[in-house]
């Protein structure tokens, strides 16, 4: 008889839906970058600054934008199934988006993006914790086989 699972720390099911928004996000702006047009004018609405700042990184805005959701949707079913590799998505997700943060304060002068570093730095550190990486367990073809 095995012991039932501690139900999930909230903190786990928080950075899930986390991910899963910006996966929605980044894809919703891949696809304005893409297929310009009338609907996306209105998503340019919510912040017609985006759209510069991407549209000056020419035709790769838009592949950009769907790694970023790719990566995001990933880490949020990784970290949903409690899987080893969905915490490993999400840190290398975190890290990036903190290292983009610090290049855009330093190189643009954009001071703003370093409200993105303590956020991003306590979400890494949460889920570097012991008791909530020892939750990510991993999938059966991420275990070692035995002889």
């Amino acid at each position: 008889m095995t012991a039932a699972p501690a139900e999930r720390p909230w903190g786990i099911t928080a950075l899930a839906v986390f991910f899963a928004c910006g996966a929605i996000i980044a894809a919703a702006t891949g696809l304005a970058l893409a297929v310009p047009g009338r609907t996306a004018d209105l998503l340019w609405r919510l912040k017609p600054s985006a759209q510069l700042d991407l549209l000056v990184l020419g035709t790769w805005a838009a592949p950009l934008m769907t790694l970023v959701s790719a990566g995001c949707a990933v880490a949020a079913i990784g970290l949903g199934r409690e899987r080893r590799w969905g915490h490993v998505v999400a840190l290398a997700v975190l890290t990036t988006n903190l290292f983009g943060d610090l290049v855009n304060a330093v190189l643009r002068a954009d001071w703003r993006t370093l409200l993105g570093l303590p956020i991003g730095g306590l979400m890494i550190l949460y889920l570097l914790r012991p008791p909530v990486r020892a939750r990510f367990r991993p999938s059966t073809g991420d275990q070692p086989s035995r002889v």
